[in-house]
């Protein structure tokens, strides 16, 4: 359907907002060229997308990003986690991040963050990897077996080279979650950041997310840090769960 192919091109930009070409969104998406050309012509004409002033690049204008953010700030289950998210953060001087799975990446739906931490502020919309993250691996544990599976072997086959060394870093974590309900990954998205998270399951029809603190921090010790913050979030968890276990998760 034209509507899908138009949801997949406006996918295809990342949090950082980085400009795409046609050729880029050919290379992200899997569509023809001139189904992207045609639509990318479509995106423009309705104000989802703009040009980059003297370049032949697009970006999301403001139409776009002001549906995402309307959506987000009207959904209930969402507003009403914000609290014990910003608890958390404050607890425990980290950023708390909520996500779910937007194709083969994750996506930040819910964030908040401590007034003491002044790096790592990604926010909500920001797209990080599944595979090389902590709420990622959080969240692909969480998933059944036989829909896990086809992830990862897609994971490993686009990570070529780096495939057996991506495995093994997987089961690292995937076993941590079996043995502590948590996962801890340092540098799985930026340099010198971790994350801490575990699977939750949220809404009248329990839904799967990712629930994860971290931060930057070029000093600390991965395992402290783990211990330090898995107790405080599993019993965020488990309150979240409670109070949002009769609430519509249209996510």
């Amino acid at each position: 359907m034209t509507v899908e192919r138009g949801l997949e091109v406006l996918r295809a930009f990342r949090s950082n907002r980085t400009p795409l070409t046609n050729a880029e969104l050919v290379r992200r998406t899997g569509l023809p060229k001139a189904t992207v050309s045609r639509l990318t012509s479509t995106l423009l004409q309705v104000g989802f997308l703009r040009l980059v002033p003297g370049k032949r690049e697009f970006e999301l204008s403001a139409g776009a990003l002001g549906i995402g953010h309307a959506y987000l700030s009207s959904n209930d289950l969402l507003q009403a986690a914000q609290p014990l998210m910003q608890e958390l953060a404050d607890r425990l001087d980290v950023s708390v991040a909520l996500g779910i799975r937007d194709g083969l990446d994750l996506l930040y739906v819910g964030y908040r963050v401590s007034r003491k931490v002044a790096t790592l502020r990604l926010g909500v919309g920001s797209v990080l990897p599944m595979q090389t993250t902590s709420i990622g691996r959080a969240y692909l544990w969480g998933l059944p077996p036989e829909e896990r599976r086809p992830l990862v072997e897609e994971y490993l086959r686009r990570a070529g080279a780096q495939a057996n060394a991506l495995e093994q870093s997987l089961n690292t974590s995937f076993n941590e979650l079996e043995a502590h309900g948590t996962c801890a990954v340092l540098g799985g998205f930026q340099r010198n950041t971790y994350g801490v998270a575990m699977p939750v399951w949220l809404g009248r029809e329990r839904t799967l997310m990712g629930l994860s603190c971290g931060k930057a921090d070029v000093k600390l010790n991965l395992q402290s840090e783990r211990e330090r913050i898995a107790p405080a979030l599993k019993e965020t968890a488990a309150r979240l769960e409670a109070l949002l276990r009769d609430f519509e998760d249209y996510l």
